[in-house]
């Protein structure tokens, strides 16, 4: 499969985070939510530990967990393993109904980064693996497999299925352009979460990005 047009990237986070995510004017890294307390998180807990050190090989002086991470599809491996709910190293086990995915314009993103001196990245495969190749160029996105980043049954691709877009720092509210839910009810919280925002992202049932 060829490189999309204009990839899009998806972030993964319980509809109860919104309102602070809203409230902050982005979403945070990993580095930054360890010292905040009460969020839920939906993440495995060993693996953003690791995140906090690996380093982005494009991007010297920074580490993985210093980077809002996004996958490249809705429909995720770390969903389904939120959808079993018998994960050792999760903690969170409500399930994957309460999880909304917010969606971005890889080319935007990128557009608004360089603007603002803000380091970015993607990789080949899940960015927690040491294999992992990290990139800067999006001439370089025909390094991603398109095939498994679209694959429904995804068990003989699933590295390359978990491949990252990452941004540093921080990612802006105002860059999230929809919200996929997985029910009627959760989209409901979604929008109560925006409160008085003048940014309010169209929010939308999408059963098939679920399990």
């Amino acid at each position: 499969m060829p490189t999309p047009d204009r990839p899009r990237i998806y972030h993964i986070v319980h509809v109860d985070n919104l309102a602070s995510i809203v409230g902050d004017g982005c979403l945070w890294p990993d580095s930054v939510m360890v010292k905040r307390q009460g969020a839920a998180v939906i993440g495995n807990n060993e693996i953003k530990a690791d995140r906090l050190v690996l380093p982005v090989q494009c991007n010297p002086g920074t580490c993985v967990g210093d980077y809002v991470p996004f996958y490249l599809c809705p429909r995720s491996v770390m969903l389904y393993v939120i959808s079993r709910r018998n994960h050792p190293n999760v903690a969170y086990k409500d399930g994957q109904g309460p999880v909304v995915h917010l969606v971005a314009d890889m080319l935007e993103v990128v557009d608004w980064a360089t603007a603002n001196n803000r380091h970015w990245a993607f990789t080949d495969i899940n960015a927690a693996n040491r294999a992992a190749d990290f990139y800067n160029d999006l001439s370089k996105l025909d390094q991603v497999n398109w095939d498994a980043i679209n694959a429904r049954n995804w068990v003989s691709c699933r590295d390359h299925k978990m491949a990252e877009f990452l941004m540093h720092e921080s990612f802006p509210w105002e860059l999230v352009r929809g919200i996929g839910v997985h029910s009627e009810q959760v989209g409901a919280r979604a929008m109560a979460a925006f409160g008085t925002s003048q940014h309010r992202p169209q929010v939308k049932v999408k059963r098939e990005w679920y399990y």
